[in-house]
């Protein structure tokens, strides 16, 4: 197995959480590393108040290590020290922003959103992302693999008879495996989960994860094996907001920009995952946070204004707005103009910058990874995995001059609705959490500091973009041109 850089430091050996809980994994493996991500306060930007949290220390978590790798090297960006930041009084109306973020143990800690640090944060906490990535793309990480979690589409006949495969398999190998699958296929009859604990040697093996069960406690599985589509790689990103494990996904869907294994071939993937080691391609993810608008009454005639209160003379006062839901998302965050007959007015703002007023049917921000999706349906760029950038393109802009752009993944972007708009927008987050947003109301966007963790075929890891789109889109295929033939005298 390939040694990490010495630029990783090392931490203690796990524990379970608590050692007569049955779903904690025991940690065996000799060390874990950690990758350090330090924020210091030298070129710190302002932003609105309502963007910048309050300094107060966080208080310290009571989570135990645990024997994934990457969970333990994401360690320090899912617990980020604000203390060396500046702390004004202005920073006071945010501590209403911060959202309690439950431990395994039971107990709250305040999770602090990207969208609230400041520049240079974002920055470093991005940059530190992309190192991290560099450093796992050509290194083979062997996990102890204890906590197999199965996820699929289980209301399609076809993907649970694969379930129910894959699952039979694991809990037949001598290793002490311990399978989740979905509850919903606790009493399915084509599951049969009866049937598959009859042998003796797979009773108590197999186990039925439940949505809050992944929010609450997402280090309890060592690896996420995904049966369908892209659909179901996005579905494993909605379930794991915050830690995500690594997702090793068999193609069984349409497209497969996200699915790298044959599903044909998944004895011989998984015993060599589980042996002889995986290789992780790190996705940035976005997050995106729902602010809506506080009811009250501003000017003479009454009405607010959006880019008064986001950039202008209001953009010190802290009770503007209010957040409701923040989603970290893996393709696109998308407004819209939903049910409604007429287009979308709304307003784009890049940090303290008012950007343009788009008139169309809605706009798509997308990340690096959701290039392929709708934001290439809408016209925008193709973007490697890898660049640090955030992709803004407009969905049937009134405008012929509205072109896609690109933009920086250090900035906080925020879109909403004007007061003055006809109609309200919608907004999703990867297609899902659909809610309508009122005139007033914004949604922010920015770097997530939990990324997805994407396992990758070993053996082409370096070409493994460019072999999707070429796969999926036939990208730059035609005919080829026939050569000149020259005349013979």
């Amino acid at each position: 197995m390939d040694t990490l850089p010495e630029s990783f430091a090392l931490a203690p050996n796990g524990k379970p959480e608590n050692e007569n809980d049955a779903d904690a994994t025991p940690s065996e493996c000799d060390v874990q590393h950690a990758l350090e991500v330090v924020f210091d306060d030298q070129g710190a930007h302002r932003r609105k108040s309502s963007l910048v949290p309050s300094m107060n220390q966080r208080p310290k978590h009571m989570r135990k290590h645990t024997n994934c790798f990457v969970h333990t090297l994401l360690q320090e960006h899912r617990n980020i020290d604000l203390t060396s930041a500046n702390h004004t009084p202005s920073d006071e109306g945010i501590r209403s922003e911060r959202v309690p973020d439950k431990n395994p143990d039971g107990n709250d800690t305040e999770a602090v959103q990207s969208r609230l640090l400041t520049k240079k944060q974002i920055s470093d906490m991005a940059f530190g992302i992309r190192e991290l990535a560099k450093k796992l793309a050509h290194i083979r990480l062997k996990m102890n693999v204890r906590n197999v979690f199965i996820l699929t589409k289980a209301h399609d006949e076809r993907l649970i008879v694969n379930t129910r495969e894959v699952a039979q398999w694991l809990l037949k190998q001598d290793a002490q495996y311990t399978v989740y699958v979905e509850d919903t296929l606790r009493d399915n009859k084509i599951f049969d989960a009866a049937g598959l604990c009859k042998e003796e040697s797979s009773k108590g093996k197999l186990r039925f994860w439940t949505v809050e069960l992944c929010q609450t406690r997402p280090q309890t599985f060592d690896i996420v094996l995904a049966l369908g589509g892209d659909g179901t790689v996005l579905y494993a990103s909605w379930l794991f907001q915050r830690i995500v494990p690594p997702v090793l996904a068999f193609s069984l869907g349409s497209l497969g920009f996200l699915t790298k294994f044959d599903y044909e071939h998944y004895p011989s993937t998984l015993n060599r995952s589980f042996n002889d080691g995986i290789t992780v391609s790190l996705r940035l993810r976005f997050e995106g946070t729902v602010m809506r608008s506080q009811k009250r009454r501003n000017n003479d005639n009454g009405l607010n204004d959006l880019v008064e209160e986001l950039i202008g003379e209001e953009s010190e006062d802290n009770h503007t707005h209010y957040p409701d839901g923040t989603h970290n998302i893996l393709n696109d965050i998308v407004l819209d103009r939903g049910p409604n007959p007429t287009m979308s007015s709304i307003e784009v703002f890049g940090d303290d910058e008012h950007f343009t007023s788009v008139q169309a049917d809605g706009i798509c921000v997308a990340t690096p990874t959701g290039s392929t999706a709708y934001n290439l349906a809408a016209g925008g760029s193709l973007c490697h995995p890898d660049n640090p950038v955030m992709l803004l393109t407009a969905i049937c802009a009134h405008t012929l001059s509205f072109r896609p752009i690109i933009l920086p993944d250090t900035i906080v972007l925020r879109a909403g609705v004007p007061y003055d708009a006809r109609t309200s927008s919608w907004a999703s987050f990867d297609g899902r959490e659909r809610v309508e947003l009122h005139p007033g109301d914004y949604v922010t966007v920015s770097a997530s500091r939990f990324p997805f963790p994407s396992v990758l075929p070993f053996e082409r890891r370096g070409k493994d973009w460019i072999d999707s789109i070429s796969r999926t889109l036939n990208w730059n295929s035609r005919q080829r041109q026939k050569s000149f033939k020259e005349w013979e005298k």
